[in-house]
């Protein structure tokens, strides 16, 4: 029982999870989600893009999408986050202020847009090369065909992977604490590390994962219905309907006219 005891005020101490869970509403769910967000938006522009170039006839153009795609797919998350956050320290400061905020969602944006590139690229790349000729051949040039036609396609074909990429940066989020976040910029990990130092107490961190898990899990589910919504279609599937209900149909109908003869 002592064991069960134990485990039971280290990591689900309910007094310390109400303390905190104020803050874990108000500034670190909030602040996590605004990072998450802004970060893949900024990364499907530049995905987007490096995707075009990945794809382009010129070399030129591939060869930095390329480099660019494997040196931030490459590195880890936290080594990406801290050579910006703190290589860039002194510019962020005339522009952004003393808040390392802004240099951890342009960070988490350049790792998004490498993975989110190599998504769209692979997207637009699956759709059939005769959509772009069809295009070609009703004189529609390269970039409009692309721009309305391939690419929207592409991307369509390419959601559920845009959310599992959202996924993982709502969870790569928390490595940007490591840049010393404002007490009003703390997002979910922040907050409950703070919380655990302060306390000796586990239970604020098993809160904050909760959340976490709150945000992540219903987004992998969503997935999956998308994921088999885009395989079988909007429309249920329905049995063909045989010829022979017809020919029965005018058997019967003619079966009268051929008894009222002589």
């Amino acid at each position: 029982m002592d064991l069960f005891d134990t485990l039971a005020k280290t990591f689900f101490d309910f007094q310390a999870m109400a303390d905190v869970l104020p803050q874990l509403l108000q500034v670190g769910l909030v602040n996590t989600l605004v990072i998450s967000i802004a970060a893949t938006v900024i990364g499907c522009v530049a995905g987007m893009l490096v995707a075009l170039m990945g794809i382009s006839p010129s070399a030129w153009l591939r060869w930095p999408a390329r480099v660019y795609t494997d040196l931030f797919r490459g590195l880890p998350a936290i080594l990406t986050i801290l050579l910006i956050g703190q290589g860039f320290a002194r510019l962020s400061q005339q522009i952004f202020g003393p808040s390392p905020y802004p240099l951890g969602i342009i960070a988490l944006s350049l790792i998004s847009g490498a993975y989110i590139g190599e998504i769209f690229r692979a997207g637009i790349q699956a759709v059939d090369r005769g959509q772009l000729e069809a295009c070609r051949a009703l004189g529609m040039g390269y970039g409009p065909a692309m721009r309305l036609v391939v690419v929207p396609q592409g991307i369509r074909r390419v959601l559920p992977a845009l959310v599992n990429q959202f996924i993982s940066i709502v969870k790569d989020s928390s490595l940007v604490y490591f840049l010393g976040l404002l007490v009003s910029e703390r997002e979910l990990f922040r907050v409950g590390q703070d919380a655990a130092v302060l306390s000796g107490n586990l239970s604020p961190l098993v809160l904050a994962g909760l959340f976490y898990l709150i945000v992540t899990v219903p987004l992998t589910h969503l997935v999956n219905f998308i994921d088999q919504r885009f395989r079988t279609g909007r429309r249920k599937a329905v049995a063909p309907i045989s010829g022979l209900r017809e020919v029965a149909e005018l058997e019967t109908v003619g079966a009268p006219a051929e008894d009222a003869r002589p």
